[in-house]
């Protein structure tokens, strides 16, 4: 336990300023950024669903997957890419399922599970590449690059799902209790939970009193607490499903890939489903 925690404390120590940095600088390498994640996140959800004896289409998943933040990106960074897209979308749309719907043919034979293969390889692309893709929209909604703005906005989903999934660990393993979903996630206790609520909505006061001020955003200390309050218990949800899908494969990590956290679904469970319902809150309390 000392020794995850200490990789996890010095991965933590890196990763967060750069973070900051990226995200304060906005643009491409946001975009990358994301991109590699999504990539990585369908990478893994698909291993995922090999472990558990499916076959998804793993090449053309994973860059599907890196490419939609991309694209999202040049929608938001380029007006005349925006207006091509918000036009041609429904017909990327159609026309990329006939060629995958084409692909599966060629690829999976009838006892190798095609309707699996093609229904995990659309939601491994709206899982790990679609939900994190809101990170973009926003940082660059309505704030250019190197914007502190921009970067409060995205920073405080990412410190409210820290500061709950932090808060649900130590309570639950210094108070322990009933289990909040034992066949599921059987290390979380619903004392965990609630204290990770309670954590997450803890933020809020620091975010709408004092770096929301800083950086010029207008959200008032109600509308930021219920809006902690929806991410806390929503990123619970979302730690929960990643869980589900790795209790079906019987594996314990999505990956080792990052020290001390497993991998980038283990991660970034929790913000996938967070980042969404953020984006929808600031759009109702009209920051964005």
């Amino acid at each position: 336990m000392a020794s995850n925690m200490t990789r996890r404390v010095a991965f933590a120590a890196v990763a967060i300023p750069l973070a900051l940095l990226v995200v304060w600088s906005g643009g491409w390498p946001l975009a990358l950024l994301v991109a590699t994640v999504a990539a990585l996140g369908a990478r893994e959800l698909v291993a995922i669903a090999e472990a558990s004896g499916n076959r998804p289409l793993r090449p053309n998943t994973v860059l599907l997957a890196g490419a939609v933040p991309l694209a999202v990106h040049a929608a938001l960074a380029i007006p005349a890419a925006g207006d091509w897209f918000a036009e041609a979308w429904p017909y990327l749309v159609g026309v990329g399922m006939v060629l995958w719907l084409g692909e599966l043919l060629w690829q999976r034979a009838p006892t190798e599970r095609p309707l699996a293969a093609i229904g995990i390889s659309a939601f491994a692309v709206l899982y790990a590449a679609v939900l994190p893709a809101f990170l973009l929209g926003i940082r660059h909604g309505a704030f250019g690059v190197r914007s502190w703005a921009g970067t409060a906005l995205v920073f405080f989903p990412l410190v409210v799902i820290w500061v709950c999934d932090t808060a649900a660990m130590f309570a639950g393993k210094a108070i322990g209790g009933p289990k909040l979903a034992p066949v599921i996630s059987p290390g979380k206790t619903r004392v965990g939970g609630v204290a990770g609520i309670v954590g997450g909505a803890a933020v809020a006061p620091l975010f709408a009193l004092w770096l929301f001020p800083l950086a010029g955003i207008d959200l008032a200390l109600l509308p930021a607490l219920l809006t902690a309050l929806v991410l806390s218990v929503v990123g619970q949800l979302g730690d929960l499903a990643e869980s589900l899908f790795k209790r079906e494969a019987g594996v314990k990590d999505s990956s080792n890939l990052i020290p001390g956290h497993g991998g980038v679904l283990d991660r970034f469970d929790a913000l996938y489903v967070a980042l969404p319902v953020a984006a929808l809150c600031y759009k109702l309390a009209g920051v964005m």
